[in-house]
């Protein structure tokens, strides 16, 4: 793993309102810059942590893409999340010490290393800072929720449907089209984290394609019929 002494500034980073506290003044947005002290190059395949890792730092992704998994006791990978530019991972270590659980690159990315013990410091000088860090937490409990809700009450399509909006809807913040997207998950590890059968998510696929909904060529998706994703998600209110 390439670990660069790059000095990262945040103030000059255009993910800046994705992942840092809005209303910080020019001193205090200098005193965080100190706090991110290096940048870190993650290869594809590789680990960012890994579960059972002590844990020192928070990591903001600046480019590429994440699988955070789990394996279960009889050596199966479970997917529990998918992590991208302008997000924050490494919160599942703060419980104990150590992470819980494996942080892969689906792809090259580059991420900003927050040392936790120098984020807590600050946090006491700047409330915004703690509250946004709070924020982040937060968001986890209202993600983590909303995936059981996938698992436990919704049929694949709504499970699929649910899963690609979100998506769509999280690349747009970054500036991306709202309704072109380049999957960088398989579709094995779509089926892990959403509790679908490899088959199942390939036949989902396949149904949205001769429905019209989206145009589907391997990992290249491009969503024809928004509103029709959007009512079997929700069918009650669209």
């Amino acid at each position: 793993m390439n670990i660069q002494t790059i000095k990262v500034a945040c103030s000059n980073c255009n993910l800046r309102e994705l992942c840092m506290p809005i209303g910080l003044d020019t001193d205090e947005m200098q005193k965080l810059d100190a706090v991110v002290a290096k940048r870190r190059r993650v290869k594809q395949g590789e680990n960012l942590f890994s579960s059972g890792d002590h844990f020192t730092s928070l990591y903001a992704i600046r480019t590429g893409f994440f699988k955070t998994c789990v394996s279960t006791e009889d050596g199966r990978e479970q997917v529990t999340g998918f992590q991208m530019a302008g997000e924050i991972i490494g919160l599942d270590g703060i419980v104990s010490d150590f992470h819980s659980c494996n942080a892969v690159a689906l792809e090259d990315a580059d991420v900003c290393v927050m040392p936790f013990a120098s984020v807590e410091e600050l946090s006491r000088e700047f409330p915004v800072l703690q509250r946004h860090v709070h924020k982040i937490m937060s968001r986890e409990i209202v993600r983590e929720n909303g995936v059981m809700m996938l698992l436990g009450n919704m049929r694949a399509e709504e499970r699929l449907a649910a899963f690609l909006l979100n998506l769509v809807q999280r690349l747009h913040a970054r500036g991306f089209s709202q309704s072109e997207l380049v999957l960088r998950m398989s579709r094995e590890e779509i089926g892990s984290y959403l509790g679908m059968k490899l088959e199942t998510v390939s036949r989902t696929f396949s149904k949205f394609s001769d429905e019209g909904i989206m145009e589907v060529k391997q990992r290249y998706v491009r969503i024809l019929e928004p509103d029709a994703l959007k009512r079997i998600f929700n069918p009650q209110t669209c």
